[in-house]
């Protein structure tokens, strides 16, 4: 599979950089999209070559998605070495980024149940900081009937809406894919950030990489990254690119400090 050369180029450049984050969305981008949320996997590939990217010296890697933390651990099969932050970034190891008001989960969550109700295809993931409606799998119009029912009685909620490919997703603390980019940048000091994303929620997390850094677009749509590749089968070739170009450059900086 060939990368664009300008994207191959890109990451050629990174991997010489002496402290690199590599951070990348699940579904749709490590995983493929399925109908079925809990059969998500990620490619084996790109899975091991993250693992091995983490083992290199001044690595960090990670997954940040909207998965809750214990979902995303379930179903990525990620070891510690991989950092996991859940939540659309809220969540992290050490726990939440801001308090949870639970009354206003619960009531979100009672409240999109029912919308759910008798609407075939239409399902509630009860998060811990948020509530997704899940429209994938229903008929157009019980979709497009859920959602403008959800957006409207969201109006009395006081929740932050973000909408991703067939969800919409309420929660009741504020963060993104980009403050946890921002974290997890400052926690292993890392000059270079690449981030791989699918989705409209991972624009938050391409808006805030700064000079230097890479976005890479998996899929269509508009998007602020700066590269892009066509599904995930490519993003595990990106990783395996990285990781060669990383391990060479690994030999060069022992060279350099031998010398």
């Amino acid at each position: 599979m060939t990368l664009p050369v300008e994207l191959q180029d890109a990451l050629a450049r990174a991997a010489r950089i002496p402290r690199l984050l590599i951070t990348s969305d699940f579904d749709g981008t490590l995983a493929p999209i399925v109908n079925n949320p809990a059969d998500a996997r990620p490619l084996r590939d790109a899975a091991d070559t993250l693992i091995a990217l983490a083992d290199l010296p001044g690595t960090a890697t990670a997954l940040i998605s909207g998965r809750a933390l214990e979902v995303l651990r379930d179903l990525s099969g990620m070891p510690t070495a991989v950092h996991l932050v859940g939540s659309h970034g809220a969540e992290f190891d050490s726990g939440f980024a801001h308090p949870i008001d639970r009354a206003r989960l619960d009531q979100i969550a009672a409240e999109l149940t029912a919308i759910a109700r008798n609407r075939p295809g239409v399902t509630v993931e009860i998060k811990p900081a948020s509530v997704a409606l899940h429209v994938r799998n229903a008929e157009p119009a019980d979709a497009d009937s859920a959602c403008a029912q959800a957006r409207a009685a969201s109006a009395a909620w006081e929740a932050e809406l973000t909408e991703g490919k067939a969800v919409l997703e309420f929660a009741v603390i504020t963060t993104d894919k980009g403050e946890a980019i921002d974290v997890l940048r400052d926690e292993h000091s890392a000059s270079t950030v690449i981030y791989f994303g699918d989705d409209v929620t991972d624009e938050k997390a391409f808006r805030r990489l700064r000079d230097g850094d890479v976005g890479v677009k998996v899929g269509p749509g508009q998007t602020l990254a700066g590269y892009r590749v066509d599904e995930p089968e490519d993003v595990a070739a990106a990783l395996k690119y990285l990781l060669d170009a990383r391990r060479s450059a690994e030999t060069v900086f022992r060279q350099e400090k031998a010398e």
